[in-house]
This record gives structure tokens, sequence and C-alpha cells, in this order.
């Protein structure tokens, strides 16, 4: 399909990776449910990242009507609750260092007034919405990306807002507008960005053209006509139209995954929906529809015996056999008792192969949940160098599974440092160099279903055991640097 692919065959010396195997692990995790009425079907997203140094990533989960928990990673799978500021209402949460004090803040995502809370080292956390000046508005918070402008102190900030519910005439035709946070002398500046159509996630990052922009993926359920998918332009502040190259496409937007699969540097980009799960192939020239026996649409349910559609929600790519390949985990889950969609319906495990298509896994593997599964991450829990599993469900426990696959390949993290107040360099590109193989990974904040991650990006390396790195950092400038199978390498710019 693409000749890029054949590197499989001579980078890893043809090398046949054992089936991916998982174990359920889900009775080391706090008792914790997301749960509530029509206002929280949508969101339940996790938050993973490291808040107390130890590498072991640790998780902020939403609670819905419940209290939102923040559970530390004591090893082995074993998850305790920690004390942190109590917040009903939460839809979501992403994790990002605001402030640029070196400790992990949370932009948390609610139903009423979104919250800051600004890390203070140790997992501890505080309200900071006020100090740093947001303003607290009563909104239906679904979505959140952030970036850096060059030399900014402080991130831009996107939110994503989903029906207003204090529309007489809603929920149909009732989208709320979204909101653009700018950095100002004191605090920030909140702006409308509109129209909105009830985004469910966001996502800014380099598109196929190569330009930062924003991209929305938005619920055609409550917008019901007239709206449509939307790319906003960050530099000209306005959004594109069928004249720039954009298509007027209309899904049950979700979520948004993004990871170039095919060595060329350009992010495709997976659209969670009711029904198709649309990859889009990046070319130089925008997005294309990759055809449908690639294997990605995962339209209907693999197993469970129902044929109704599916309905995606978290999609997330990552190796998780480390052969070189990035895999993709889609969570599903019927909205609640929709009768025309899938009520058994299983998470997706698709599995990439040689030639650029993808089959389904999750069931061999282990990990076909069916129930109603909102957010996820694959994260490396156990820092074995094997990405494992957590999954967020609505009206259901959390579930959590290590990957214990036999003969996964080699690996390596990348973690990114600069100075400024951009400290962690999102927005900078990875390139990675084993043989004649090519991976391509942006560091980015935002995009899943409601939560997102903080962590060293994850590269599987078949056989290999050293590589080359290019950095493209958020300034356009070039860093060369090679890196070793079975480390956490800490590459800062300039050295």
């Amino acid at each position: 399909m693409r000749n890029w692919f054949i590197f499989t065959l001579c980078m890893l010396g043809q090398m046949a990776f054992a089936q991916v195997q998982f174990e359920d692990r889900s009775e080391g995790l706090p008792e914790h449910i997301y749960s509530g009425g029509w206002e929280h079907f949508v969101g339940g997203g996790v938050a993973v990242f490291d808040c107390d140094g130890d590498a072991l990533p640790d998780l902020y989960a939403a609670g819905g009507t419940q209290p939102a928990r923040l559970m530390h990673n004591n090893g082995n799978f074993e998850f305790e609750v920690v004390a942190s500021p109590r917040l009903t209402g939460v839809s979501g949460a992403y994790p990002l260092d605001i402030d640029a004090d070196g400790f992990m803040d949370l932009f948390v995502l609610r139903v009423g007034a979104n919250v800051v809370l600004r890390g203070k080292g140790d997992c501890r956390f505080e309200n900071a919405t006020q100090a740093m000046g947001f303003v607290a508005e009563d909104r239906w918070s679904t979505a959140f990306t952030a970036w850096w402008k060059e030399g900014g102190d402080r991130p831009q900030m996107a939110v994503g807002n989903y029906v207003d519910r204090l529309d007489p005439n809603g929920p149909f035709e009732a989208c709320d507008d979204n909101t653009l946070l700018t950095p100002a002398a004191q605090g920030y500046v909140s702006s409308p960005l509109s129209p909105g159509y009830c985004t469910l996630s966001l996502l800014a990052a380099r598109d196929a053209w190569g330009l930062h922009r924003l991209r929305f993926s938005n619920d055609r359920h409550y917008y019901v006509s007239g709206g449509k998918e939307q790319m906003w332009d960050i530099a000209e502040k306005r959004f594109l139209t069928t004249e720039d190259g954009w298509p007027d496409l209309s899904v049950w937007g979700m979520g948004i995954a993004s990871r170039d699969i095919t060595g060329d540097g350009r992010d495709e980009i997976v659209l969670t929906s009711m029904g198709d799960q649309l990859l889009q192939l990046a070319k130089s020239d925008g997005y294309r529809a990759a055809p449908f026996d690639i294997g990605t649409y995962a339209h209907r349910p693999h197993m469970g015996g129902d044929g109704r559609p599916s309905t995606g929600w978290h999609a997330e790519f990552g190796d998780v056999n480390n052969d070189g390949l990035p895999d993709l985990f889609i969570a599903k889950g019927n909205v609640d008792q929709m009768p025309g969609m899938a009520m058994r319906d299983p998470n997706n495990l698709l599995m990439q192969q040689a030639g650029g298509t993808f089959v389904e896994a999750a069931a061999q593997a282990g990990v076909a949940s069916l129930a109603r599964s909102r957010g996820a991450a694959l994260a490396d829990f156990d820092n074995d160098g094997k990405l494992d599993l957590l999954v967020m469900n609505r009206r259901a426990p959390m579930e959590l599974y290590r990957n214990k696959t036999p003969d996964a390949g080699n690996w390596v993290r990348i973690k990114l440092k600069q100075l400024g107040g951009n400290r962690d360099a999102v927005g900078a590109r990875v390139d990675l160099f084993v043989g004649e193989n090519i991976q391509s990974m942006q560091k980015l904040v935002g995009g899943g279903h409601a939560g997102g991650q903080a962590l060293p990006l994850h590269f599987g390396l078949g056989q290999g055991v050293a590589a080359q790195v290019v950095v493209r950092w958020p300034d356009g400038s070039i860093g060369a640097y090679r890196v070793q199978a079975g480390e956490t390498a800490t590459l800062e710019k300039g050295s």
C-alpha cells in the first residue's frame, strides 16, 4: 500500500512478534465510577501524568456527579486516592505546566465553572482558578487543548463547550460557543470561538499542510443540521472553508487521535463517531478518507452478538507490542440507551500490520470490555517498557490492564525540555530513525475524549538497540541526538 512500510521486513529482520496480551489488574484501582444523568452522557475522561516525580504515571479521574479523584501510583498496579480539592460535575481533565514551575497543573472541565488546579509537588494541588486570572463561566465544557506562542511565558488555550443548558429551546440546535483563553497582563482574557457546533474534542497541532491549526470535532446529534467539523487557523484567527481545501464534513464527533503512521512527518487523524471511526490520511494537499479496507472504521461490534452500529469515544495511537508500528485503541459504548446503536459494544485494539492495514485484536488480547467506555489512556504504569491500558466507563468501574505481551520489541521514551514558559516543548516534533524505519510524533496537549497525558513520548524500536532522533523544537530550530533502547532519554534544547 505504501512503500514506507517495507521497512518492517528489513529493520525487524522478518521478526515475528508474539500476539499482544493483557491481564486485568483492575483490582488495584480504588472504587470509582463516572456517573450522572444526561449532562454526563458524554465526558468521563482521565488525566495521566506523574504528580510526584517517581516516574510512575498517576491519575486524575472525572467523576460526573461523584467527586473527581486523584490516584497515586504506588507501583505493582496498586493505586490509592490522595487528597485533592473536592470537585463534582467534572467531565474531564488535561495536565500541563501552565506557570512553568516544573509541576504539572490540571485544567479541569466541568458541567459548571471550569477549575484550574495548580500543582505544588508531591501530588499536592490547590484551586488556583482565580489566582491565575481565569474567569469562571457556568458552561458545559467537554474538550480542551493548549499551545504556546513562540516566546510566550504562558499557554494559549481553547475550551470546547457542548450544549447551552440555559437555552429554553434546547437541547437540539442549542450548541454553545467555544472559548479561546489568551494570556494578558493580568490573568487570561476569554473570547468566543463562534460558531460552536457542540464540540467534544479539540486539538492544536501541525496539520497536513504543516501549519499550526486548531481542529474541532463536533457532535451532529445536537447541531442536527448546518454544522460541520471545523479547523481554525491560529495565526490568521479564522475558520477554514472549502476554498482553503477544508471539506464540509459532518459526523457524530466524539474524539480525536493524531499520529503519523506513514513516516512522512504528517499526522494522520482518527475521528471517533457513532458508526464509522474515520481515519483521515494526511497528504501535502490536505486530508483524504482512508480506504475502507484499511481496517480502522470499526463501524460495528466485533464480538458480543449485537449487529447495530458502534459508538466510539476516546481514540489513541500507541505501539503496544513495540514493533515500530503505531497501533490504535478505541473506547466504545452506547451513549446510554440509544436503541439504534449497539448496547454490547466492545472496545477495539487495532494492531497495525506491515502493509499499513489494521487487524482487530481486542478479544484475544483480553481488553474487549462491554461496559459503556468513555475515556482511556495507553501508558506504561509499571515502567517495564510496554504500554498498559486504563479505561474509564460510564456507570461502571474503571478498568486497568497490564501489558504482558511476550517477546515484545525494544523501546525508548523521549522527554523534551527547554528554557522559558513552554518548558515541556509543546508543539515540538520528534523524528526517530532506526535503519529505514522513520517514526514521527508531535508533543501535544489535547485531543482524545475529555482527557490527555503529560508523559514522555513512547516509541517502539522492534529489534533496534539504538536510534537517531531529530527534534524540531517549537521555534523551528533543529537538534540531533542519539538514544539507546530501554532508556527514558531527556533531550534538552541546545544540548
